[in-house]
């Protein structure tokens, strides 16, 4: 079998239902915590302030380990760091579920972010090897589809399932999926023999860990109100560190932190769309609750229930993108897909002090649909415009960017709630059209790159 060409149909539906699952475990991690924190805080009897580490340690374990375990992956095949990765989450969600005070769970969150990180690190390179080139837009579209709706309906699911039983099964339900996701990787998930055989860069991962904490604490430290002199000394020390560290990539055949692919016009791009539309995500997604509940006057039941349009019309558009982007320019699909998402949060941003709960909907449901047509194509665009050889740099990239796209966007969200409270939630959104309408330029820009490229 040529490994160029993804696997036969049958094993093929197997493997993408594994990585399917482990992604669906990974990012809902992220979002159904944040429900569940105050009641973990009175039966661990931990502060809220406290508390908060449930939600950072995740967090930050994935994101100062995702491009370490994506360069792992070139070296020694991306399906052994996604097995490791899944059995570690796993594992982790049982302590998480057994866990008796505060700092033992906010251990295990550590190690469960670790876990994750190796499945998001490079699941899209795994996708990659399932799919053949001509339909890579369709897998790549199933992965978006997840990754999206995950995020999404987090909150949702953590209250149905506080509703029915107590927190510590918001971390146990992940043990037996996540046993059946292993059992199904054994069988079905593509082997792949190592594209670097250079040794690994240890030093590298050291500075990009410390780099990417440094600035998760500067940009969080801005957003909660962090005395300032703390906030310039971590952001300081970041340059300062992350100047070596790009200087030290430079010299490397398959680099860390990929700045090989940073070269690729296409690849930047799309890398550059992907943190301004996720950053306009999360602005929307944390004020919406604020602007529907305190300023409309609606129940948390409504808020979820008016919520849901997002992420349902996502399940249909992301598949349909994804075929469009065996076809057509990820430069015309995204920047159309985001004009309409831009189109949405303005229409949102304006609405009356008593609106419908249609009129409310219906422009969630635009929203939804913009970030569908966009996101796919552009997750395309970035895996396939790297070399086969680096599919787990560019796939670490790939999750770095939403995660930074997301952590700055949730930043902001606090920055402005602090100097705006009573507009907090109105201004934020006209702040997620403008990273919109940015990304839908920065698409644009690839039509003209691709158009450049061809006439050399």
């Amino acid at each position: 079998m040529n490994p160029e060409q993804g696997l036969p149909l049958p094993q093929r539906y197997g493997a993408i239902l594994v990585v399917a699952l482990g992604i669906t475990l990974a990012v809902l991690d992220s979002a159904i915590a944040n429900v569940a924190l105050p009641t973990i805080a009175r039966h661990l009897h931990a502060s809220a302030a406290g508390s908060i580490w449930v939600i950072n340690a995740y967090q930050l374990a994935i994101t100062i380990s995702l491009l370490p375990l994506a360069s792992l992956g070139d070296r020694i095949g991306y399906r052994r760091v996604y097995m490791a990765g899944l059995a570690l989450f796993t594992v982790s969600s049982l302590g998480c579920a057994l866990a008796t005070s505060l700092p033992t769970l906010a251990f295990a969150r550590v190690i469960q972010g670790f876990g994750a990180a190796g499945i998001m690190s490079v699941n899209t390179a795994l996708i990659r090897m399932v799919y053949p080139p001509e339909h890579l837009g369709r897998g790549v579209s199933i992965n978006a589809m997840v990754v999206a709706v995950s995020s999404a309906v987090g909150p949702t699911v953590a209250s149905a399932v506080l509703s029915v039983a107590t927190w510590p099964w918001l971390f146990a339900i992940n043990v037996p999926i996540g046993i059946a996701a292993f059992a199904g990787g054994l069988k079905a998930l593509p082997r792949n023999t190592a594209h670097n055989t250079a040794p690994y860069d240890f030093l590298s991962a050291a500075m990009n860990a410390v780099v990417f904490g440094l600035l998760i604490f500067a940009v969080d430290g801005m957003g909660h109100g962090e005395h300032r002199g703390y906030v310039v000394a971590e952001l300081v020390a970041a340059g300062v560190i992350g100047y070596f560290f790009v200087r030290r990539q430079l010299d490397q055949p398959a680099p860390l932190l990929p700045v090989d692919l940073l070269k690729i016009p296409i690849f930047a791009l799309s890398i550059c769309t992907s943190i301004c539309s996720f950053a306009a995500q999360m602005l929307a997604y944390v004020s919406l609750p604020f602007l529907m509940q305190d300023t409309f006057g609606l129940t948390q039941v409504q808020t979820g229930l008016l919520m849901t349009p997002w992420p349902l019309v996502i399940i249909v558009a992301a598949p349909l993108a994804g075929v469009l982007s065996d076809r057509y320019s990820a430069g015309i699909l995204g920047g159309i897909g985001l004009i309409t998402m831009t189109c949405g949060l303005l229409l949102l941003a304006t609405l009356g002090a008593h609106p419908e709960p249609l009129a409310i909907a219906w422009r969630m449901a635009v929203c939804g649909a913009g970030f569908g047509l966009f996101q796919s194509p552009n997750n395309r665009a970035m895996l396939s415009s790297a070399p086969r050889a680096r599919s787990g740099g560019a796939s670490g990239m790939l999750g770095t960017a939403r995660l930074t796209g997301q952590t700055l966007g949730a930043a902001l969200v606090a920055l402005i709630f602090g100097v705006a409270p009573q507009r907090g939630p109105t201004i934020a959104l006209y702040v997620a059209a403008s990273f919109a309408i940015v990304a839908a330029g920065v698409s644009m820009l690839r039509i003209v790159q691709r158009g450049a490229t061809a006439s050399t």
